[in-house]
């Protein structure tokens, strides 16, 4: 650390260069935190967590005896073992006694993308309501024909306040919190919609993964998904990065281009001494299927044929997506145990192996990536295992659950991943923060400069 600071002085080392080694350091340190406790109020399996996504600060989780809390999760509610321990203690918690309460487990508990004046939680009492933070009072509530599995609302969304809702229906709704009714329904599933995610590139796309095994992309400005995902299509290797893919385009172009200048120049030849004969026949009627295939092909919407219509990305249901930070790829996992990664541009499937894990097949699962998209964490039973999404090796493995870990999030604010499981907990695994004098020091000082520090700190 010291020699990247040193370098980041000299000039040596560029700022985001800098930025991009210490965050790699930090996570490839991760372990269970020894310095950060979350006290989980819920007594059942804790089913979804996110941070909100403006401040990083507060954490919202959801669980199956219909509660739903927020935890600060920079400032600790109280210290313990002489300030060393920080405790964090909910905020707000929400029963099934409250009066806008959910009834049944609550599947999906997100944050509204601008502010954190707002939550939006999907339960399976086929209700997804959206609350006040700071009245704790439901504000809006949606009727669903069916258990919702999976909500989401759009990060980058400036022309809509959309949330997508992934129901045991075949149909995916669309909730439009500006006018309290579905702006959408989106047909194409043939059984439930499990997870759904949207696009990092486009406020109006959204991927959606099914029981059927299908995953689909909708431009909600159109009729029909454009795109189905076959994983029988694929591609070896990683597309080269835009610059490099820029020189190859011009290199390949200005080769076309004289290839094609030189071919023409020796057909013409043969076409004058055709020109009299039944060549100038044979040519145009050669031409005419050929271009009538070409429009039929660009007319048919890839989404309505009956072949494409069809694939399965998956041979079980599709149970998690993530797309990359750069919305150029896609990560879906599987109830056949099979992690996939997809380059949406070609629609293909990379072919990257990623190594054997267990993955449950009963329910949703919350997958989560870095900043950088190279590491996925991905819930195997009552692990977490991190993948290199673009080699599929296991990088670490991340075992303190009792029971099966449902959902992991990311913390792009302190590089920490928060996981909840079937066990009630919600763990933290952070980077390794003191050192063994330092954690002397603070011994001998006590509880109170611990405080002192928190609050010059602010």
């Amino acid at each position: 650390m010291w020699k990247e600071i040193r370098d980041r002085e000299s000039g040596k080392l560029r700022p985001n260069s800098f930025s991009n080694r210490i965050r790699s350091s930090r996570v490839h340190s991760l372990q269970l935190s020894n310095h950060k406790e979350i006290i989980s109020p819920h007594r059942g399996s804790v089913n979804s967590l996110q941070v909100d996504l403006t401040e990083g600060l507060y954490l919202l989780s959801g669980a199956s005896d219909a509660s739903v809390a927020i935890y600060d999760v920079q400032h600790a509610t109280d210290f313990e073992g002489g300030g060393l321990v920080a405790k964090h203690r909910p905020l707000v918690v929400i029963d099934k006694q409250h009066k806008h309460g959910h009834k049944y487990a609550i599947s999906s508990a997100i944050w509204y993308p601008v502010d954190t004046g707002l939550f939006i939680t999907g339960s399976y009492d086929h209700h997804v309501n959206v609350w006040d933070t700071n009245t704790t009072q439901g504000v809006m509530n949606f009727k669903l024909p069916g258990k919702v599995y999976t909500t989401a609302m759009s990060s980058m969304a400036t022309s809509h306040m959309l949330i997508a809702a992934g129901t045991e229906d075949v149909q995916v709704r669309l909730c439009d919190i500006a006018s309290g009714a579905f702006s959408h329904t989106l047909s194409g599933h043939r059984d439930g919609v499990m997870t759904v995610e949207w696009s990092n590139s486009s406020e109006w796309v959204l991927v959606t993964g099914g029981c059927d095994g299908a995953i689909r992309f909708w431009d909600i400005r159109r009729a029909g998904c454009f795109r189905v995902l076959n994983q029988s299509h694929s591609q070896l290797g990683r597309r080269p990065p835009l610059l490099e893919r820029s020189v190859l385009n011009k290199g390949s172009t200005s080769k076309t281009l004289s290839e094609g200048q030189s071919s023409t120049a020796k057909a013409r030849a043969p076409q004058r001494k055709m020109a009299h004969g039944n060549g100038s026949k044979q040519s145009a009627s050669s031409k005419t299927p050929s271009l009538l295939k070409s429009s039929v092909r660009q007319r048919l919407h890839p989404g309505m044929l009956s072949s494409q219509d069809r694939a399965t990305a998956h041979y079980g249901a599709v149970i998690g997506l993530k797309a990359t930070e750069d919305g150029m790829y896609l990560l879906s996992a599987g109830s056949d145990s099979r992690l996939r990664l997809w380059d949406i541009e070609s629609s293909c499937n990379t072919l990257v192996n990623f190594e054997t894990a267990r993955l449950q097949t009963g329910k949703a699962m919350q997958l989560s990536t870095t900043q950088d998209s190279t590491l996925v964490f991905v819930p195997c039973m009552t692990s977490v295992k991190v993948f290199d999404v673009w080699s599929g090796k296991t990088v670490q493995t991340f075992r303190g659950h009792y029971e099966h870990v449902n959902c992991c999030c990311y913390s792009l604010q302190d590089q920490e991943l928060y996981t909840g499981g079937t066990d009630r907990q919600i763990l933290v695994w952070s980077p390794s923060k003191l050192t063994s004098d330092e954690l002397d020091e603070r011994s001998k000082i006590g509880k109170t400069s611990t405080l002192d520090e928190d609050n010059w700190s602010d």
